[in-house]
């Protein structure tokens, strides 16, 4: 710590830290009052406290500086400039709250001020830290990303994977530890065997303090240091700040863990009244300056309940408001050379990559052994002699870490492109994709878009047993503010991407790992692809065959000995597994009225279980047969060859299935 740390603890100053303090504490009351009015519902987790840390954190960030705050973040909010008039709208689910009602207490974003949200999820903020701090450090611009969030975090894996990433990169993140001694109700050295969270810190080489956060001062010298290192040196810098909260866990806390005696104590010794105690024995404040500070905290609050209770409910018929954007329009196809070459489907995806980071600055790649090794199945192989190890960065094994960081960046306005080497590994990241990437839309009102693009290798035929095998799209296709592609074409592996680059949401793409060595030939000039419809394959008006991705090649064979017997299959790749094409299939249909469904993942509660329901709701009555399905068997991808092929979807049970539609047996 240096002179220039210190506050200058001049009259308006130490007024300014306690009108941030007062304004804070008097809100939570006036929300814990409204919570028994049943006017806010749902979790409320009140800031009771721990005033002392954002009145003393955030004034020192400046205006371009992010913040990244967790579930307990009014006083935060506050503390960053967000109006109290839309903080407390969007406690009370109005549409004029700062999220358009669509967050709640547990979520407040502000775009205005670099507010980038409360996070429900323990520990989920720090991985969006990192990214956000990411692209910060990829634009060579000085920001600080501060990350506020509780002592419980500090047990998650997302805690590790995050002060590994920030170290590792060099990442200008202030993570702020609001160690209150509690995860939910039970105490610190209950849960955790290192009590000392800034060690933890300290281990991965991370500059690391405690401080007092019962004292704003001491907190605010703290921060002038931090963020001044962070800035001069670009690294991260940890802050534990020894807090206790006052109030509930939230407030459906019945607070059994814990003595009024020690509630008591603590109150005895908090930020406010110690403050506000060494100020008047100072002579640096009176009596009467703390009326007046209380009385201006209690007319914005009146003004900020006025409003809210003012405020109007956002129509039913906008609830799918901010799932997603706004369609956007696909970029324009590129001419035809006319001269093609033979690639394989690995290479076209790598030309994919390589003309999104030609193309746009704000593209990178990052993920496990993307980079010096080449990619797990060779696609990003070479790319870093081209582009260098900033643009195709090595990530430690960390899915969860690295997909987060990769949200971040996105929501921080880069375009990366995250490689999970299976798609088995992708549920270490499934917190991420499903509680950050698919939601910060919705649950920001719109605010914030997460334009990344994941993609993953999927699927069996390759003798890698249980762990590396299955096809679990249909799980990603079952959530909403996600779009999932499936390549199956050279096109396809080449222009999704370009495509879903140019999304302002999340895409997910599953590439089948049989696809890899698949070779063809494609247009040299091969460009963007549509990423909203279904392709007909092939024409046929006896049976409608629907598969995707790596059973498409297996479905054109079926197709091809069914022609050979004289029956006529229509085959629709569906590329798009959300949003499904229905007009596509239901088209198909109207001519066919049979279909077959061809999926690799399990038949239970699968994709193909969605489609056909979608077809018995629309066309039941137009059929002339039941809805067949060709799946994987109901068993963990074996290892043995020939069980391995036996428990995925072969040509002919798709004859046979597409047979059966039609009331012919086996030929």
């Amino acid at each position: 710590m240096t002179v220039m740390d210190k506050p200058r603890l001049t009259r308006d100053h130490v007024l300014s830290l306690l009108t941030g303090m007062i304004r804070i504490r008097k809100f939570e009351d006036k929300c814990a009052e409204l919570y028994q009015q049943q006017k806010i519902r749902g979790f409320l987790h009140l800031y009771d406290g721990e005033e002392a840390i954002a009145a003393g954190v955030i004034p020192v960030l400046g205006r371009d500086d992010k913040i990244v705050a967790t579930y307990r973040e009014h006083g935060q909010a506050l503390a960053r400039g967000v109006p109290m008039t839309t903080v407390m709208a969007e406690m009370y689910g109005k549409a004029e709250g700062c999220s358009g009602g669509r967050g709640g207490s547990m979520h407040i974003f502000d775009k205005d001020t670099n507010f980038y949200g409360g996070n429900a999820i323990v520990g989920g903020g720090l991985p969006l830290a990192t990214g956000i701090a990411l692209a910060d450090r990829m634009r060579e611009q000085s920001h600080v990303t501060a990350c506020f969030f509780g002592d419980g975090a500090a047990a998650e894996g997302e805690f590790h994977e995050a002060l590994n990433l920030a170290a590792l990169w060099d990442l200008p993140v202030l993570f702020v530890c609001e160690n209150n001694g509690y995860a939910m109700g039970t105490a610190i050295d209950r849960y955790d065997s290192e009590t000392d969270i800034h060690q933890k810190a300290s281990a991965y080489g991370i500059e690391s303090r405690r401080v007092d956060g019962m004292d704003v001062v001491a907190v605010e010298v703290a921060a002038r240091s931090a963020i001044r290192h962070i800035r001069e040196t670009g690294k991260p810098v940890f802050l534990e700040c020894q807090t206790y909260r006052f109030r509930p866990h939230s407030m459906f806390d019945a607070q059994l863990y814990r003595s009024k005696a020690e509630v008591a104590e603590w109150r005895n010794r908090g930020p406010i009244v110690r403050f506000q105690d060494w100020l008047l024995e100072n002579g640096l404040l009176h009596a009467e300056d703390i009326v007046r500070i209380e009385a201006a905290a209690d007319a914005e609050i009146a003004e900020a309940v006025d409003f809210a209770e003012a405020g109007t409910w956002e129509p039913v018929e906008d609830l799918l408001k901010h799932t997603v954007a706004t369609a956007q329009p696909d970029p324009l196809p590129t001419a035809p050379a006319g001269r093609t070459e033979e690639v394989t489907y690995r290479e076209a995806v790598k030309q994919g990559i390589r003309d999104a980071l030609q193309r746009d600055d704000r593209v990178f790649l990052m993920g496990e052994d993307v980079g010096a090794y080449g990619g797990c199945y060779a696609v990003s192989k070479g790319l870093i002699d081209e582009f260098g190890e900033d643009r195709i960065r090595d990530t430690p094994l960390s899915e969860s870490g690295f997909t987060g960081a990769g949200i971040g960046a996105a929501a921080a306005g880069m375009r990366p492109i995250v490689e999970v080497m299976t798609v088995n590994f992708s549920l270490l990241a499934l917190d991420q994709i499903l509680n950050t990437a698919a939601t910060l839309r919705h649950m920001s009102g719109g605010q914030f878009g997460v334009p990344v693009v994941i993609r993953m290798a999927t699927g069996a035929g390759k003798q890698l047993a249980a762990q590396h095998s299955h096809s679990l799209e249909g799980w990603f296709a079952h959530i909403p503010g996600l779009r999932v592609l499936a390549p199956a074409t050279l096109e396809d592996a080449r222009g999704m991407l370009w495509t879903a680059l140019e999304d302002p949401d999340p895409v997910l793409i599953f590439e089948n790992v049989m696809l890899y060595n698949r070779t063809g030939h494609l247009d040299v000039n091969a460009g963007p692809v549509d990423i909203t419809r279904a392709a007909v394959r092939r024409k046929g008006d006896d049976v409608t065959l629907i598969t995707y991705g790596g059973s498409l090649h297996k479905v054109m064979d079926a197709a091809g000995t069914l022609a050979r017997d004289g029956i006529e299959a229509e085959v629709i790749d569906l590329r798009v597994l959300r949003p499904l094409d229905d007009a596509t299939i239901i088209a198909s249909l109207a001519r066919t009225r049979r279909a077959v469904i061809v999926d690799e993942g399990w038949k239970s509660g699968s994709l193909s279980a969605e489609i056909a329901a979608r077809i018995h709701e629309q066309v039941f009555w137009h059929m002339d047969a039941p809805v067949g399905r060709v799946c994987a068997a109901e068993v963990p991808i074996p290892y043995p060859a020939h069980l391995e092929q036996a428990a995925i979807p072969q040509v002919p049970q798709i004859v046979a299935a597409a047979r059966a539609t039609l009331g012919r047996g086996a030929s």
